[in-house]
């Protein structure tokens, strides 16, 4: 796996992966912001990461899935480096057949078990779901 990073600006990158696909990122303050900034980018691979396993894991069961959204905060240390201290992700399921407690197992196997980007972070993230049902 590579990624190749070319700067555009002092504050905008461009990341490209080996089949071409293209990541922009910026580090200008929200007002000014047009991309994720590398911390994001970081939140949106553990969420999607985390995500992936767990739809399938959710068709395996043979239970309806019909949306699934997860909002992933990070805590920041103040000091640098200013990594992750803390992570939480709140997963929303829209199912008729899904049980709380099941999703809540399938999250914490998906995100803390089989997420790649969970396994290279050196922080715990902690985990909390909600069914919507139609």
């Amino acid at each position: 796996m590579r990624v190749i990073t070319n700067m555009l600006a002092p504050k905008e990158y461009e990341s490209k992966n080996e089949s071409g696909n293209i990541l922009n990122i910026d580090m200008y303050d929200a007002k000014s912001k047009d991309y994720f900034s590398p911390m994001e980018s970081l939140l949106a691979a553990l969420a999607s990461c985390a995500s992936v396993d767990l739809v399938e894991m959710i068709k395996k069961r043979r239970k309806n899935l019909m949306d699934l959204q997860v909002e992933t905060t990070g805590k920041r240390r103040e000091e640098h480096p200013r990594a992750y201290e803390s992570i939480h992700m709140i997963f929303t399921a829209t199912s008729d057949n899904l049980k709380e407690d099941e999703f809540m197992k399938l999250v914490e196997l998906a995100a803390g078990k089989y997420c790649s980007v969970s396994g290279t972070l050196n922080v715990k993230a902690t985990y909390e779901v909600v069914i919507k049902e139609i």
